[in-house]
């Protein structure tokens, strides 16, 4: 077991392959194209596993994402992002290294001048607003819609692929009955759009990715692709929710404990915001950010033992007396983080509990 000296996030390959071959086997199940998203785990290690389950496109979150992958030997790749007009020299880059590279158009995407400097063929998504009020259009404005498909139809450079969703708000949901509401309204505005243009657009597509509808429901008549990301680790929000077990969290924090306070029945941890971002849940109606156990516990995580404060390196942990006594000064304790996709982005590496490193697409950006 490995013995850090500072904040170290774990990976549990072995989990992390079971999350990955579990949400293969319902996309082949419902007969659904599989496309992860990369965003969550960034490491064309772990993008090798999903290989391994006959996955050869994925999802990322940005160009410069989708070049990394496209130099590890992913040539289809959707990047599930508005459209940067700005980064056309980058979008000409990835035009060559890859053989099928789709684009997100938005309601004020730029597609014209897209158009006009491509320097090759992509398909373009045009992405609906199904309820989260970020981007995209909404979903009953026929008008809006038809008018940039004929601007895509238009274009020599430009193919239509189809219609794409991420219902983010099931994240705020926290009841499984709940995702599955998010997932029914979101399905039908998508397959009530796929109605009204199919006929003029017969090769369309429909592809949502969120990871709590993607885990939890079971009807996807009509859908063609699913793009989750989340789940290849989830993380105690998926757990708040109703996604996933404890026990399928795949990553956790090692972080030394630096001192100890009686009076309070708190420990002070090295790990705070810039490890673990500032997300948190709301568990037995006291703020979360983060469940404790003792290095090498192989029980799961308990309740009473909880991070309830960070600041930028601190974390401060409040626990029982049992707990309390248990450790000292210059243990460590394994933390299971609230959101593993922003854990994964702050730290920028992997490794596991015998000291393997993983690669990670942010250690190229420190």
């Amino acid at each position: 077991m490995i013995k850090p000296d500072k904040p170290t996030l774990v990976l549990n390959e072995e989990q992390c392959r079971k999350n990955i071959h579990k949400m293969a086997e319902k996309a082949r199940k419902y007969q659904l194209n599989f496309r992860p998203h990369l965003k969550t785990a960034q490491s064309l290690a772990v993008a090798e596993w999903f290989r391994e389950e006959g996955v050869d496109k994925i999802t990322v979150a940005s160009l410069q994402m989708a070049e990394y992958f496209a130099d590890g030997g992913w040539k289809d790749i959707t990047v599930a992002f508005p459209v940067n007009v700005n980064e056309i020299e980058r979008i000409n880059r990835l035009i060559q290294k890859t053989e099928q590279l789709q684009l997100l158009a938005d309601e004020g995407s730029e597609i014209e001048r897209l158009s006009d400097e491509l320097k090759g063929n992509v398909n373009l998504y045009v992405k609906i607003d199904c309820g989260t009020a970020r981007t995209g259009f909404d979903p009953d404005d026929k008008v809006a819609i038809s008018e940039m498909l004929s601007v895509i139809q238009k274009s020599s450079s430009l193919n239509f692929k189809g219609f794409l969703a991420h219902a983010g708000h099931s994240y705020s949901c926290r009841s499984a009955a709940d995702v599955l509401e998010v997932h029914e309204r979101t399905k039908k505005m998508m397959l009530d759009l796929k109605t009204y243009y199919i006929a003029e657009y017969p090769d369309l597509k429909i592809s949502l990715g969120d990871t709590p509808t993607c885990s939890l429901a079971e009807d996807w008549s009509g859908v063609d692709e699913i793009r989750p990301g989340n789940f290849t680790f989830y993380d105690l929000m998926q757990y708040n929710i109703g996604s996933c077990r404890l026990d399928e969290i795949a990553v956790s924090m090692l972080c030394p404990v630096v001192s100890k306070h009686k009076r309070r029945n708190e420990l002070v941890i090295y790990g705070g915001a810039v490890h673990f971002s500032k997300d948190s849940i709301q568990l037995n109606r006291v703020q979360c950010f983060g469940l404790v156990r003792k290095y090498e516990d192989k029980n799961l995580p308990q309740s009473a033992n909880f991070v309830k404060a960070l600041s930028q390196e601190h974390g401060i942990i409040s626990c029982t007396d049992n707990f309390f006594d248990a450790v000292s000064v210059g243990d460590f304790v394994e933390v299971f983080p609230i959101h593993s996709c922003l854990s994964a982005d702050a730290m920028g590496a992997y490794t596991d509990f015998n000291g393997r490193k993983y690669d990670h697409f942010g250690s190229q950006l420190r």
